[in-house]
């Protein structure tokens, strides 16, 4: 656990650095210009992104669908600063949860969806201390919640209040990254966390929490793989290519169990049982899929929900920033 806390706990300051970096870089006048022919690919990751992990591990399954392309990596605590830097042209790719393109969307930044990735409905949680006498979400009212702004825990959480027939006026949401929340959570300076694996894994196993309420208890929720309007169009086969090679990670994972263990607890810094516990929670394979309409009408749903309730500032249509070729 304390080395999980250590990467986490400096994951904000490298992705606050990164960003500003890549805003000093970009004029704005570059952001939608895109070279003709794709020397490099900058993706943006979250440490925990098993495929992210895998293609930088296994570089030949890169070097299959892209030859003569270089790979750069830019780490980010979580969706909403990943497609801040996207938006500007700092990265060209970007898999993030449900919520983080909606607020991107609707403070009309520059994204597009290329595909979709199904998750684990217990894949998030709401989490209390292990003492806690809280039993039920309706005792959330009133408490003081960690979430991060934007996440799909913003989301999960909404969904949990909508359940609970509570109103966001009806408890103190605290917007804190992963790293800040668990310190907080650990000190008991709030209530409850809603939160992703591993953090929530992580956090059970050690004993530390306790699950309220997690995903299974409402409908299908998707991550979903996120480029930039000029960069689809100027490179629908690139876009294509990165996809496929995505699902050959993917599949790599199924086939090599314990490679794909041993990888993964090393590099986020888990013990194997929490590491294990995390990757019994994904499709085998996990595989990106092109948009359709379900995945379309969920986020959009989400984003009606959203604008409802005050969280983004003007109505938006999902359908708009989808990639028309991804049905192709």
């Amino acid at each position: 656990m304390t080395h999980l806390k250590s990467w986490a706990l400096t994951l904000t300051a490298v992705s606050i650095g990164l960003t500003a970096c890549a805003e000093k870089k970009v004029e704005p006048t570059e952001s939608a210009t895109v070279k003709k022919d794709v020397d490099i690919l900058t993706i943006g990751f979250q440490k925990s992104s098993l495929s992210s992990i895998v293609l930088k591990s296994e570089q030949e399954l890169f070097k299959k669908q892209f030859p003569n392309t270089q790979l750069q990596w830019r780490e980010f605590p979580a969706g909403p600063q990943m497609l801040e830097a996207l938006s500007v042209g700092a990265i060209d790719f970007g898999s993030v949860g449900n919520t983080p393109p909606v607020f991107a969307q609707a403070a009309n930044k520059n994204i597009t969806y290329v595909g979709y990735e199904n998750i684990h409905p217990k894949w998030q949680s709401v989490l209390v201390p292990q003492d806690s006498s809280i039993t039920s979400i309706e005792q959330l009212k009133g408490k003081r919640i960690a979430v991060q702004k934007g996440s799909s825990a913003h989301d999960l959480l909404g969904r949990v209040l909508q359940k609970a027939n509570l109103k966001w006026s009806d408890i103190q949401p605290i917007w804190l990254a992963p790293a800040d929340a668990r310190a907080a959570f650990d000190k008991k300076s709030v209530d409850a966390w809603v939160i992703w694996e591993p953090f929530l894994s992580a956090a059970e196993v050690e004993g530390k929490a306790r699950s309220v309420i997690d995903g299974s208890s409402f409908e299908t929720t998707y991550n979903f793989l996120i480029s930039r309007p000029d960069f689809v169009k100027a490179h629908p086969e690139e876009v294509k290519k990165f996809i496929a090679v995505s699902n050959d990670a993917a599949r790599w994972i199924v086939d090599h169990p314990q490679e794909t263990l041993k990888l993964y607890s090393q590099t986020i810094g888990l013990n194997e049982n929490i590491a294990q516990r995390v990757l019994d929670k994904r499709d085998k394979p996990s595989l990106i899929h092109n948009m359709n309409e379900t995945v379309t009408q969920a986020q959009q749903h989400i984003a009606d929900r959203f604008y409802t309730e005050q969280l983004i500032p003007q109505k938006i249509d999902v359908q708009q920033a989808v990639w028309q070729n991804s049905a192709q």
